[in-house]
Order: structure tokens, then sequence, then C-alpha cells
């Protein structure tokens, strides 16, 4: 794969945030509208929503959606912006690690420095992939991304916290053993969601060897106290795509109950500043 060099600057750029001097929050986008506004705020970076682009397309989230598809709105998004965009592709499109070559390759064509692969597999009898298995996709994923030089950014979830079996101590125990062994097949950053516990946050920062992502939500604590507890990344997830969802449904029932525009008006971007923001051009 011939990339270009602003393709290996931006990945480098996007690794180097990753190197804990400070909190790096990485908003999710779910389609060129959304991320421009993103880049506008001044992120340095930006990752899509798995979720996110599944809702906007018309499909329920846990790859409903086609790889095809995912990877086409992530395409859309990385052209449409300056700066590094990572994909969310969620369990990567299939238990084995051909699969996951197939997904890393069309991410990376896509034009994203980074990809999130999590160890959910969504079944009810088997939730999460055995942690050998896992290391295998991720040595997959770390193998493919090699051969084209790029030093792509592989971001390893566990979803042990979000399934929530067994006491905390347990889940705390295997989402740090998960972790640990993700970061020795090769994944760059660890991703624990479903923690909102100060403390428990800062155990995980201090027993994973790796920087630790963390899924913002209610209860979890303020950038701030995220970056005093050793976090060294944050993501936002769905949440912009649902919140926006939320601002319609208020905005749907005021004006057929009410016949008001309070919801319509309040806080919108003027037509003018969004029309001149998507007619600027990438680079």
């Amino acid at each position: 794969m011939n990339l270009p060099p602003a393709r290996r600057e931006k990945a480098r750029l996007f690794k180097k945030l990753h190197d804990r001097s400070r909190l790096f929050i990485l908003p999710n986008a779910w389609d060129v509208v959304s991320a421009r506004v993103f880049e506008e705020a001044g992120f340095p970076a930006i990752a899509t929503t798995s979720a996110g682009i599944a809702y906007s397309l018309g499909y329920s989230d846990h790859e409903r959606i086609p790889r095809e598809a995912m990877a086409a709105a992530v395409r859309r998004i990385a052209e449409s912006v300056r700066v590094p965009v990572s994909a969310d592709m969620e369990a990567g499109y299939g238990g084995r690690a051909s699969d996951i070559v197939e997904t890393v390759t069309a991410v990376i064509d896509a034009g994203a420095v980074g990809m999130n692969l999590e160890d959910a597999t969504h079944e009810a009898k088997r939730p999460l992939f055995d942690t050998s298995v896992q290391m295998d996709r991720i040595r997959a994923a770390r193998e493919t991304a090699e051969k084209t030089g790029l030093p792509f950014v592989i971001n390893a979830r566990t979803d042990v916290f979000l399934i929530g079996k067994g006491s905390r101590k347990d889940q705390h125990d295997e989402a740090v053993a998960r972790a640990n062994a993700y970061r020795d097949a090769g994944a760059d950053c660890l991703f624990v969601p479903g923690v909102s516990d100060p403390e428990e946050i800062q155990a995980l920062a201090k027993a994973i060897r790796g920087p630790l992502n963390i899924l913002a939500g209610p209860g979890v604590p303020s950038v701030k106290m995220l970056q005093k507890l050793g976090v060294a990344r944050l993501s936002v997830g769905s949440g912009p795509i649902r919140a926006a969802m939320g601002l319609i449904r208020r905005m749907a029932k005021e004006l057929k109950a009410a016949g008001t525009y309070g919801a319509l008006t309040d806080g919108a971007i003027p037509y003018g500043e969004m029309n001149e923001l998507m007619a600027r051009r990438s680079e």
C-alpha cells in the first residue's frame, strides 16, 4: 500500500498523543459534519463511533452494519478533516485473524491512522473472546499495519466491566490481565469502558502496562481528575450522537405539543457559520 507522506505524518502525530504527557481527549464523530464541528473546536484528532455511524445509516450497533459501509463512512470522515482519524471497528468483523487482516486493510485504505478492536463477541454464552484468541487477533492487526509502514495505533478494548460478571475484584483482575496480554500482543493503548469509580480507575492505570483509555459518561471524574488518576486517553463513544438525538426528541415534542421553537433555536449554530464550515475543503 503506497501511503502519502501526509498520512504517515498524521499517524506519527496520533501515536505521540498517547505519550501520557497529558490526557488525550478524543471525541467520537459519526459523520462529516460532526467531525468538522469537533475539528473546529480544536481537538487534535478525531475518532469515529461505530454505534453512531450505524445509527446514522439505519442499523443497530454490534456489527449489524457491513464492514464495507462502516469503512466507507470512515473514509468520508477522514477525507473531510485535516486532523488524524481513528476508526471504531468494534470486534473487527469476524473472529478469525484473517477477518482482522481484512478490516485493518480496509481501515488504512479509508485513511484512518488507528483502530479500536474490542474483545466482546455479543454472544450470551461466550460474551468475550478467549484471551489467547484476542491476542492472535491483535497480532494479526499489528502485522498487517506494519506491512504498510504506518505507525498505526491499535486501541485494544476489553468489555469486562460492561459485562459485569463476578465480583468487582474479579472484574478488575480480569481486565488488568486481559489489557496487559493485549499490550504484549501489540496493542498501543488499552481501552477499559464501564468504570467510573476514581479508586478503580487509578488502580487500573497503575496495574496496566500501557496507556489507559476511559469512556466518558455518568459519574466519570472530570478531565482534570482523570489526568491525576493516570488516564492517558478519554473517549466519548456514542454519547455525542445520543445527546444530539435527545435534543431532536425534545425539539420534536416541543414543536408538536406547544408549537414553540426554543429547543430548535437555543444554542443552534447559525446557518452562515454552518455553511462556511461545510464549504471548506480538506487539505
